[in-house]
């Protein structure tokens, strides 16, 4: 999983934000309001640089893989998208840090997009899943400026294919570059695009599928117990039961027993 980098200066000081280190993740002690003003104050210099949203599944991959810690770890911010995430950090004294799920940090910029004047790319999924969150986001932000969409095939890009995309994302001008490819695929892409995509990148898993309707969004009051990950085994039991079988418990094994 080793990724290459581009040579890339943060024009952002990390240290202004204060981090909460769990399995190694470098978590952000923020909540959503904090992470909304910080992207707004800093969107000019967060340009080429990207957010992860962390949860139990990519922590406990970034504990077991070093270079996916390195790119957990390598980007501007990484928010504690996952509830026991920031259970666990306000444990450890940091009564601020709260759970900022991407897809809902999305929706968040999306509200004042139309005031801002952002300009929104979409990268991930499936031509027809774009289609159906194109007319979506067009419904219910009609005053939303999308800068473009693509759909990559489901395979490595050749280099030529590459730099075709970054041209393509370049020359939309966008403020920001949503990355729907799902984890921890995501993450690799936007760590491997650090300086040379225009636009501030956010890796936001299912986002795509739930604007596009694919796939249902949890109940608010099951968001704010922290079992939006067992609405999301109920929908889909055969893909995600031995994932969430094996990073919960090792989750618990770690923090709880091996205090880590």
């Amino acid at each position: 999983m080793a990724v290459k980098y581009v040579e890339f200066t943060h024009k952002v000081n990390k240290a202004d934000v204060p981090v909460c280190d769990i399995l190694g993740v470098r978590l952000a002690v923020t909540d959503m309001q904090k992470l909304v003003e910080f992207t707004e104050k800093n969107l000019k210099d967060l340009s080429g640089d990207y957010y992860c949203f962390s949860n139990v599944h990519t922590a406990v991959m970034a504990h077991d893989d070093r270079h996916y810690r390195m790119v957990q770890n390598g980007g501007a911010i990484a928010a504690p998208d996952g509830g026991p995430l920031s259970y666990v950090g306000r444990r450890r004294g940091y009564a601020d840090m709260q759970r900022v799920a991407g897809p809902s940090f999305m929706e968040e910029i999306f509200a004042i997009s139309g005031e801002k004047g952002y300009r929104h790319y979409f990268y991930g999924a499936t031509q027809e899943t774009l289609d159906k969150m194109r007319e979506k986001l067009e419904r219910e932000y009609p005053d939303l400026v999308i800068a473009g969409m693509y759909s990559p095939p489901f395979r490595r890009l050749t280099d030529e294919e590459d730099c075709e995309v970054v041209r393509m994302i370049n020359d939309a001008h966008p403020d920001f570059v949503w990355v729907g490819l799902g984890a921890p695929k995501q993450e690799i892409w936007m760590a491997r695009h650090r300086g040379r995509v225009d636009g501030l990148m956010a890796g936001v898993g299912a986002a795509f599928d739930y604007y596009a309707e694919n796939i249902k969004r949890a109940p608010l009051w099951m968001q704010s117990c922290n079992l939006e990950w067992l609405y999301r085994l109920a929908q889909n039991p055969k893909k995600l039961f031995r994932r969430y079988l094996y990073t919960n418990l090792k989750f618990l094994w770690l923090i709880y027993v091996m205090k880590k």
